[in-house]
């Protein structure tokens, strides 16, 4: 990944408001309306379609902490870097 790509999303991710929309996303990610849709008896390569979008939104959501968690890494290093003598 390009370093300022990965610093711009670094910076981002540091964002109170980015850690908020991806919560309220994953809370709505588990509600009627989408758990619904994937509710079908239909299978994609064997594995029904609840369990896959059970599965992936879980994998995805490891993803996404994270990413939280290296941004939040690489700003108390920065902050550490700054505040020494």
């Amino acid at each position: 990944m390009p370093k300022h790509l990965r610093q711009q999303l670094m910076h981002r991710l540091q964002m109170p408001e980015s850690w908020v929309i991806f919560f309220i996303m994953g809370i709505i990610m588990m509600n009627f309306p989408f758990m619904d849709i994937f509710n079908k008896a239909s299978t994609v390569l064997g594995f029904p379609l609840m369990f896959l979008y059970l599965f992936i939104g879980w994998a995805m959501s490891i993803l996404v902490i994270y990413l939280f968690t290296i941004a939040v890494g690489n700003s108390d290093d920065k902050h550490r870097e700054t505040n020494q003598p």
